[in-house]
């Protein structure tokens, strides 16, 4: 999966010279809380988000009238506030690169951007959204997380395990392990007993780490 596939394409946008009154109204009246200020040739220039814009208001401290904090935001421009070094990314680097540009950034967002000219942005609820596809997440199946052996066939003969007692993974997802001898797998499983599930694995001497599975509903 790549960015292009769960970016949002042709973003709200802003300039330099947008007031901060009118960012805010904008970024308050929309589902979302980043808003990338672009230059006349649709090149990000800068990243606002309803944090920063919010930092930036005239405190209710200073003890100002409404028209004197109207006044202030009016004149206030996004420049003078915004993060003008950007950090962008191409709509066709994988999700999870996109991810780790993030978490080494500690950014909430990404400028998704093609030919210097900004033709999407991702969020971190973008990724949130494809981590809890990518491990089932809201999907009623038995959860189990195993630790296999760091070597060629451990994978396959989980899946063999689970296919010999007529289970259907639905979701995977690989982890680090403690070492780097070995992995964590977590997976969702549907169609199976759980009680002949667990003495599959464990006749293969696959350790598991926990099993998991939602309430039935009453």
């Amino acid at each position: 999966m790549l960015v292009k596939d769960r970016m949002t394409a042709n973003p709200v946008t802003i300039t330099p010279e947008t007031s901060l009154k009118d960012a805010l109204a904008l970024i308050r009246s929309q589902p979302f809380r980043h808003l990338p200020v672009v230059d006349e040739d649709n090149r990000p220039v800068g990243i606002v988000t309803e944090k920063s814009l919010v930092y930036a208001s005239p405190s209710p401290d200073l003890s100002l009238s409404v028209f004197e904090i109207d006044y202030l935001l009016s004149r206030t421009m996004v420049s003078q506030i915004m993060q003008q070094e950007t950090v962008v990314v191409s709509p066709e680097v994988p999700i999870e690169e996109a991810a780790r540009i993030m978490v080494d950034h500690r950014i909430g967002c990404l400028p998704v951007v093609q030919d210097n000219r900004l033709v999407g942005i991702i969020s971190d609820t973008d990724i949130f959204r494809v981590f809890v596809e990518g491990l089932g997440g809201g999907h009623p199946s038995l959860r189990v997380t195993v630790t296999i052996p760091e070597r060629v066939g451990s994978l396959a003969q989980l899946a063999n395990c689970i296919a010999q007692v007529g289970g259907n993974i639905h979701s995977l997802g690989t982890f680090w392990g403690e070492g780097p001898q070995d992995r964590i797998l977590a997976f969702r499983v549907e169609g199976v007993d759980r009680e002949e599930l667990v003495a599959s694995l464990e006749s293969n001497d696959i350790q598991i780490r926990h099993i998991w599975e939602p309430e039935s509903s009453s």
